[in-house]
């Protein structure tokens, strides 16, 4: 059986092991705010949660992290609807410094999402 990050960190919580073990992660099934990257998002990747997703996706490449210019991604993934969010330059510097940035995307069937980027 292979296991997904989401499942493995709930199955952490499960045995006891706390807070602390997810401080670094978000799962993207909605509502609360990630804490800062304690991850590095040039070696690693980014991780990313989409708060009250129904299918939305959103991936952050390391070579737009390289480029560090704004720049505009379609979330529209399975929903149905369109959203987008912006990223800006100075955000990749964030997220470059390993600090996970958080935004609000467009409206889209009459609500938005909010979106927070971190460091794998």
């Amino acid at each position: 059986m292979t296991m997904n990050r989401q499942e493995f960190l709930r199955s952490i919580v499960g045995l006891g092991l706390g807070a602390g073990a997810l401080a670094a992660c978000s799962d993207d099934s909605g509502g609360k705010d990630a804490p800062a990257s304690t991850g590095n998002c040039l070696a690693h990747g980014t991780n990313v949660n989409i708060g009250t997703n129904h299918g939305h996706t959103l991936m952050v490449s390391v070579a737009d992290l390289n480029a560090g210019v704004d720049k505009t991604y379609d979330i529209s993934g399975t929903a149905g609807h369109a959203h987008s969010v912006t990223i800006t330059a100075a955000q990749f510097a964030t997220l470059k410094a390993n600090t996970s940035i958080s935004l609000v995307s467009s409206v889209g069937s009459a609500h938005t999402h909010s979106v927070t980027v971190g460091c794998l």
